[in-house]
């Protein structure tokens, strides 16, 4: 059935070019078969089948998460009680979810995927990834990537996150490599690595990843969160296709990413959570760099599931304009899952949300406030309120 989406105030259709945005006003969306197949002014559009009215509200591409890590267990709010009180952030926090989640079942595993997945759609996110990461044993890793994989193709095995509790190191690094490489490539498409202080050194980073690539692994970096340890410079000539976090950034950095394929992935929820400072996008942007905004929802570091919410902290704190968000977080996410989503060109997926606004400016000018009324995936409503 073909459906028309009409009376549109305005509909957003993102460019190639990084920021990039064509806005149509009084505007039609048509839709059949989960594709998109008109996509413009009112009086150009189609016949349907059936007729929607979206009278004074804003369409834009569904959102693009690519940096997610949803299969956990426990949570961890008194830690960030804590920051908020004055306690540095560390990543050894990761080890009280790794005891939670090797302790949780595969449906409790499940079920906190789809609660948080639920609240992805009620942001506007249509599209994910999600990592692994808080197992760090051959079981606990392969279960998390196997129910992982109900919910999305872009899986990432991150069992290089930090090294687990009572393993000497080189015998991690060999499983890593090893044992639980090896059954992780069944469910996985990515492979990540958590190259800071704390985690993994430049050197170990090079080892994991290039044992991935190896076993037909795709590469991703988290980097330069806590320090600069040269990781961006090992993501580029891996060809990652993204290296996320970028808080601590050096012009040779900049440099490095400028003339790359490499995406920097920017999560302003984990400098907000982390009470950290925030990286300088605009220095980024003007550089060339192709910028991606994602949530990275974790219980420890950024725990939302707001696509808008990171949208308002990159306009407020990190130098980005509306319409360079809405692209990051859309066009970019998809750049750095390296697939052709976060459009509504014809032909694309019909991935697309409904703003109850006049436009997507809103989206930071109004934080906190939930604009999303309707997310639809490939023409399908996952959610309304």
């Amino acid at each position: 059935m073909k459906t028309k989406y009409q009376e549109i105030a305005s509909l957003v259709l993102t460019g190639e070019a990084f920021g990039q945005l064509q806005i149509i006003e009084n505007a039609a969306l048509v839709v059949e078969d989960g594709k998109v197949v008109f996509a413009g002014a009112q009086h150009g559009a189609p016949d349907a089948d059936n007729v929607v009215s979206l009278a004074g509200k804003c369409v834009i591409p569904g959102f693009v998460d690519s940096h997610s890590h949803l299969i956990f267990g426990g949570e961890r709010s008194e830690e960030f009680a804590h920051r908020m009180a004055g306690t540095p952030y560390s990543s050894g926090g990761i080890r009280t979810t790794v005891r939670a989640t090797r302790e949780a079942s595969d449906e409790e595993l499940r079920e906190n995927a789809r609660r948080l997945i639920a609240e992805f759609y009620s942001s506007g996110i249509t599209h994910f990834e999600i990592k692994s990461g808080y197992g760090l044993d051959v079981e606990t890793e392969l279960r998390s990537l196997k129910i992982a994989r109900e919910f999305t193709e872009d899986v990432t095995f991150l069992g290089a996150h930090v090294v687990p509790e009572g393993v000497e190191r080189k015998e991690y690094l060999a499983s890593l490599t090893g044992e639980m490489l090896e059954g992780a490539k069944q469910y996985a498409k990515w492979i990540d690595v958590f190259c800071d202080r704390g985690a993994f050194s430049t050197e170990e980073s090079r080892e994991i990843l290039e044992a991935g690539i190896a076993s037909g692994l795709k590469p991703r970096m988290h980097s330069n969160q806590l320090e600069n340890q040269g990781g961006i410079q090992l993501a580029v000539e891996l060809d990652c296709a993204s290296v996320d976090h970028c808080t601590q950034l050096s012009a040779e950095d900049i440099a490095s990413l400028s003339g790359s394929n490499t995406v920097a992935t920017l999560v302003p929820g984990a400098e907000f959570s982390t009470k950290s400072p925030y990286p300088d996008a605009r220095r980024l942007v003007a550089a060339g760099v192709t910028v991606a905004l994602a949530t990275d929802c974790n219980p420890g570091s950024s725990f939302t599931t707001s696509m808008p919410f990171c949208i308002a902290l990159a306009v407020r704190e990190m130098g980005l304009t509306p319409d360079q968000a809405l692209w990051a977080a859309t066009r970019g996410g998809a750049r750095a899952l390296r697939n052709d989503r976060g459009t509504l060109e014809v032909g694309s997926n019909a991935d697309f949300v409904v703003l109850d606004a006049p436009n997507h400016i809103h989206l930071a000018y109004r934080p906190g406030v939930q604009l999303v009324s309707q997310t639809y995936v490939a023409g399908e409503l996952v959610f309304e309120r």
